[in-house]
C-alpha cells in the first residue's frame, strides 16, 4: 500500500502528460492560461483576506473574544457545552489557525481524553471558518451579496458544536 501512495504523485503527472500528448494539448500554454486565471482570482480575493486577518487579530488582542466567552460559558454547560470549549465555538467561524491553537490549548489543559478535549477536537472537525469561506469563495465568484449565506452558515456552525457536544456527552460523558 505505501508503494501506491508514494507512487500516486508520480502516476498522475504521467498521466496527464500521456492525456496531453494523445489529446494534442500544448502543456506549457496551458499551464500558462491557469497560472494567469489564478492570479486574477488571488487578485480578486486578496482585499478581502488582507480585511478579515487583522479583524479577527484585533478581535482577539482586545479582550473582546474572552468576555464573550466568559458570558456565555455559564448558559452553554446549562445546555450541555463543556465551558471549556465556549473560545473554541466563537472563534471557529473567524479563523482556522486561531481554532487550531485554541483546540490545541484546550487538549493541553483538559487532557485530549477529557470531554472538554475530545469535544473540542469534534468540534473543530465539523465545522467550518465560515467568514474566510465566504470570503474566498464569494470573492473569487465575484458575489457582493451573501444574502442568506452568512446566516445559514453561522446557523450550521451552531448546529455542529452543540450535536458535537452532545454526540461526545453520549459517547463519553
Amino acid at each position: 500500500m505505501s508503494v501506491l501512495l508514494e507512487l500516486a504523485v508520480p502516476l498522475i503527472l504521467a498521466f496527464v502528460g500521456l492525456h496531453a500528448v494523445v489529446s494534442g494539448t500544448d502543456v506549457f500554454p496551458a499551464l500558462c492560461r491557469g497560472a494567469a486565471q489564478g492570479l486574477i482570482t488571488l487578485k480578486d480575493m486578496l482585499p478581502t483576506l488582507i480585511v478579515l486577518f487583522p479583524a479577527v487579530y484585533m478581535l482577539r488582542a482586545s479582550g473582546a473574544l474572552d468576555a464573550l466567552s466568559e458570558l456565555l460559558e455559564p448558559v452553554m454547560a446549562y445546555i450541555g457545552v463543556p465551558p471549556e470549549t465556549v473560545p473554541l465555538a466563537l472563534v471557529r467561524p473567524l479563523s482556522g489557525g486561531a481554532a487550531t491553537a485554541v483546540a490545541a490549548e484546550i487538549i493541553k489543559s483538559s487532557g485530549a481524553d477529557s470531554l472538554a478535549g475530545r469535544t473540542a477536537a469534534v468540534m473543530i472537525g465539523s465545522s467550518e471558518t465560515t467568514f474566510y469561506v465566504i470570503a474566498v469563495y464569494f470573492g473569487a465568484a465575484k458575489i457582493k451579496n451573501t444574502r442568506h449565506a452568512i446566516p445559514a452558515a453561522l446557523l450550521a456552525d451552531l448546529a455542529a458544536f452543540l450535536l458535537s457536544a452532545r454526540v461526545c456527552r453520549m459517547f463519553w460523558g
